[in-house]
């Protein structure tokens, strides 16, 4: 069984208001008003995407999103009424999509839903016809196959790490701007310059030897970003 939107929320009210508008445009959603309902609805289900909350009665949001990690790389999107900064950060660094601070529009929140669900582990995506592998050794990107392996152990990387890496790895050898990464590889208007720091960084964690002194994705101040043709 599988909804294109699992809900993982609380707030009985929000989220019937949310189911209600996402199905009548012909998404189906799944609800569950815990962290180990929605576990357990995982075992035997899939989704699309999961909108989750942070503040939960027993497992909070960010522990739930590490255990899903674990096992998938579905789109997640934290809602949550804590707009702070760190709890943004670390809603991305455990290996959240987005984050979308209460209250919202729901017009907005339908439009990244339907984004993540285009980009998803099961969407279909033909890679530009000028795409080539990359390999240098210690990392290896096959853009066709959608694989990459490092130092010969085959990578599994979160959609959203997957598709920053093949866009970076496309461009290889010149300055990307943030705004053409957003556009690329998160294809909506409504994403922030912070939530890609936080994805390259944690791109970075997975692939470079030494994250602070990264040997692929440079840094370009006031331009963007380089992923570097001979590292």
């Amino acid at each position: 069984m599988q909804a294109d939107v699992l809900i993982v929320e609380d707030e009985q009210e929000l989220a019937s208001a949310t189911k209600e508008y996402f199905s009548a445009f012909g998404l189906t959603v799944e609800h569950r008003a815990t962290a180990e309902d929605a576990l357990a609805y995982l075992i035997d289900a899939t989704a699309g995407v999961i909108l989750l909350d942070v503040n939960l009665p027993g497992m909070n949001g960010f522990a739930f999103c590490r255990a899903v990690r674990a096992n998938a790389a579905t789109p997640i999107i934290f809602i949550s009424a804590r707009g702070a900064d760190d709890d943004q950060i670390l809603a991305l660094s455990v290996g959240g999509d987005d984050y979308v601070t209460k209250p919202f529009s729901l017009g907005v929140l339908l439009a990244k839903v339907r984004r993540a669900l285009d980009r998803g582990p099961g969407a279909a995506a033909a890679p530009p016809p000028d795409s080539q592998d990359f390999d240098d050794g210690r990392l290896r990107v096959e853009d066709e196959s959608g694989r990459t392996w490092l130092d010969g152990q085959e990578l599994h990387l979160t959609s959203m790490e997957d598709r920053l890496l093949r866009h970076l790895v496309r461009n290889r050898g010149r300055v990307t701007t943030k705004q053409d990464i957003i556009d690329a590889v998160w294809g909506e208007p409504f994403t922030a310059d912070a939530t890609l720091t936080v994805h390259i960084s944690r791109l970075r964690g997975r692939i470079e030897p030494d994250p602070e002194h990264p040997r692929y994705i440079k840094t370009v101040w006031g331009r963007g970003y380089l992923f570097e043709d001979n590292p």
